[in-house]
């Protein structure tokens, strides 16, 4: 009987979260803004009239469709090398996502393993890794960022493990808190004194009960890269042409911010609204995951 109820009470919870997300209008707007990125990026190729990095010099500085002298050619307008700016937001957003969830991902493997291992095990883990953590969080991440991929050349691979090996301190102490709060339980005390050895104790009963914590993290870290990834290519640090990125998109588009204002209006509106809807989904997992919400 439990076989068969347990995957019934999956979709009853599944269901239930569903609704709960909808109900709560910034985290609606949150999901079904990111849900349309997410397929933009996906279908890219397909969805591009142009190909984004292709000048054509005669339509150069083209107003959006909307606009007076716009043309259905070039739904968004153009750039000052004739670039269309609808195919180069598309590709943007590819590169954008991926900076974000690769280097997010990177941050939280390390910081939750390390997170595990100083709030489980104690001692001199403990005061290596806090020690390791506060070394890191007094170095100005940006400074350190542009020092890197200075020397080494900025490059995408290079950028995302920049970010994922000085990103993972905010998820560590989360975990390390969460930890010491779990280890304490009496489910993680009974398995203890049944014999199980400690890494099975780890990842068979404390990680399970971190993981809503690490989720919250994530989404949020996601948007904090992405802004950053977008910040370092604005300067010209970050990825570099041929490769399309909205940071670049609005250090082209700075110049003719009077004559041209969509150039840099459009890149940054996409940006404000990926990073928004990442902002507005983790607010709502952070509630929906905070034990304290449930006494309400």
């Amino acid at each position: 009987m439990s076989v068969t109820t347990a995957p019934i009470r999956q979709k009853s919870r599944v269901s239930s979260s569903v609704r709960e997300l909808f109900k709560s209008g910034p985290a609606a707007f949150g999901a079904v803004v990111l849900a349309m990125f997410l397929l933009l990026a996906a279908f890219a190729p397909l969805l591009s009239t142009h190909d984004p990095r292709e000048h054509h010099l005669v339509d150069r500085l083209k107003p959006p469709v909307w606009s007076e002298g716009g043309s259905t050619e070039y739904l968004l307008g153009t750039d000052q090398l004739g670039r269309d700016i609808f195919s180069r937001i598309l590709h943007g957003t590819r590169v954008a996502l991926a900076v974000g969830a690769f280097g997010t991902g990177l941050a939280l493997v390390i910081g939750v393993a390390l997170g595990l291992i100083a709030g489980y095990f104690g001692g001199i883990w403990d005061t290596a890794i806090t020690r390791l953590i506060e070394v890191i969080i007094s170095i100005p991440s940006s400074i350190l960022y542009i020092t890197i991929l200075g020397v080494f050349g900025p490059s995408l691979w290079l950028l995302v493990l920049v970010m994922g090996l000085f990103g993972w301190t905010t998820s560590a102490r989360v975990v390390r808190g969460e930890v010491l709060s779990v280890r304490r339980r009496e489910f993680v005390e009974a398995s203890s004194a049944l014999g199980q050895s400690r890494a099975r104790l780890v990842i068979r009963h404390v990680l399970p009960n971190v993981l809503g914590s690490v989720i919250v993290v994530g989404t949020l870290k996601v948007a904090s890269m992405i802004i950053l990834e977008a910040s370092l290519s604005f300067l010209g640090f970050g990825i570099q042409p041929p490769a399309v990125t909205w940071g670049q998109m609005l250090a082209d588009g700075r110049r003719f911010i009077t004559s041209a204002w969509w150039l840099a209006t459009l890149p940054g509106l996409a940006i404000s609204l990926l990073t928004l809807s990442l902002l507005f989904l983790g607010n709502w997992l952070r509630d929906t995951f905070d034990p304290r919400t449930y006494s309400k």
